[in-house]
């Protein structure tokens, strides 16, 4: 992780699903995958998708335009991740897939978030856990619903299938 988001608060979150870990990865490093599986993805496009990096955009319904710059990529372990508006500020996340058994594995997302992330920790770390913690884990918690959703059903998730979010709906 580079050091200058290593000193951020953070949030994680996981889901168990029943799928091996292989098929998850399938699933989570797929191009363009956020169409399928993300409850507040208006749309997801390629930039770059290759060997040499993997690069996409990701629209909110309520019109945030992110890009997602991979960072790291470990074929069927996960991912790390820039996100953020182009030349704004910078979220860091990770994508962890840990098998279970043959039939059973977890998804974890941990986000480095920018906000509060100019804030000494200690005055950041009551409205990081009033605040953003509460709404981080809301979000994450519908993003991998999504992906229980799209695995169980084959079908993609419906915009805002678990509730609306204040911060991407």
């Amino acid at each position: 992780m580079e050091e200058k988001f290593s000193n951020r608060l953070f949030v994680s979150h996981s889901l168990d699903f029943d799928i091996s870990g292989e098929k998850l990865w399938n699933v989570v490093s797929r191009p363009n995958n956020l169409n399928h599986s993300h409850p507040f993805c208006e749309l997801n496009k390629i930039i770059q998708w290759d060997e040499n990096a993997h690069i996409d955009r990701l629209i909110y319904l309520n019109g945030r335009n992110y890009i997602r710059r991979f960072q790291t990529w470990e074929e069927g372990r996960g991912y790390t991740l820039i996100i953020g508006e182009d030349d704004g500020p910078q979220s860091y996340v990770v994508w962890e897939i840990e098998e279970i058994n043959k039939n059973k594995s977890k998804l974890k997302i941990t986000i480095y978030p920018y906000i509060l992330s100019k804030l000494p920790n200690f005055i950041a770390y009551i409205p990081h856990i009033i605040w953003v913690r509460r709404r981080l884990v809301n979000y994450l918690d519908s993003v991998l619903r999504g992906y229980e959703y799209f695995i169980e059903t084959g079908e993609d998730v419906p915009r805002n299938h678990f509730g609306k979010h204040k911060w991407f709906s």
